[in-house]
């Protein structure tokens, strides 16, 4: 079996939101087109988000941005949706991650509640998180990990925000958890050109598999 993983297209690391990276809002159409023309190829599709409620000094007032950043993606608020431009019809399963630390790895993520997700009442932790939104993953214990063997995946293909830290991060651990990886580049957008290239080159050295869809060059013409 095999599922694809869209990694972090959300609201903050698009354009306008408080940890932009160039291209995002292209990144999540690029991903939507390439689900239309490509999606029957995959058995499962999953997609990761950031999911912050109080992760410590990952967030920070004078961010470095290779370690820590810019309050983003707080757990129930606009930032933390999935943009727009990615069309979520074709999603199975969402896994939230960070909710109490750095959370860069879509394997750290827990399977979340959509219904929850959405709620808005109530307050929880410094930094805005509703409290729904905090109890999304309350009624699943179920990794990212659980979810792809329990769907018998044995391959994964990996796409998303921002390939030198969460694309990065995912590939890897799905490498060292013995699923066989392809993450596609151009459909990823990075904060870093240095830290784009060291990642891919790190990735590589992983055993991860790194390749472009042709159809990009098609669809943003």
């Amino acid at each position: 079996m095999h599922a694809l993983i869209i990694v972090d297209i959300q609201q903050d690391f698009c354009e306008g939101g408080t940890l932009a990276v160039n291209d995002g809002a292209q990144t999540a159409a690029l991903i939507t087109e390439y689900m239309n023309q490509c999606g029957q190829k995959f058995d499962v599709i999953a997609t990761t988000r950031d999911w912050h409620i109080d992760p410590g000094p990952h967030f920070s007032d004078e961010p470095d941005f290779e370690n820590t950043w810019p309050v983003h993606c707080v757990a129930g608020t606009p930032g933390a949706e999935l943009h727009e431009n990615l069309d979520t019809e074709f999603i199975d399963a969402e896994f939230l991650k960070g909710q109490y630390n750095d959370g860069y790895s879509g394997f750290d993520g827990i399977l979340g509640e959509p219904d929850l997700i959405r709620n808005q009442d109530g307050m929880a932790g410094p930094y805005g998180a509703t409290a729904a939104a905090a109890a999304a993953t309350d009624s699943s214990s179920i990794t990212m990990d659980e979810w792809l063997r329990e769907h018998d995946v044995e391959r994964v293909t990996i796409v998303g925000i921002a390939t030198d830290h969460c694309v990065r991060a995912t590939a890897m651990d799905a490498s060292d958890a013995g699923y066989e990886v392809r993450v596609i580049t151009n459909l990823t957008a990075g904060v870093s050109d240095k830290n784009i290239d060291d990642a891919t080159d790190e990735m590589e050295d992983c055993g991860v598999m790194l390749s472009e869809w042709p159809g990009a060059k098609t669809f943003i013409g």
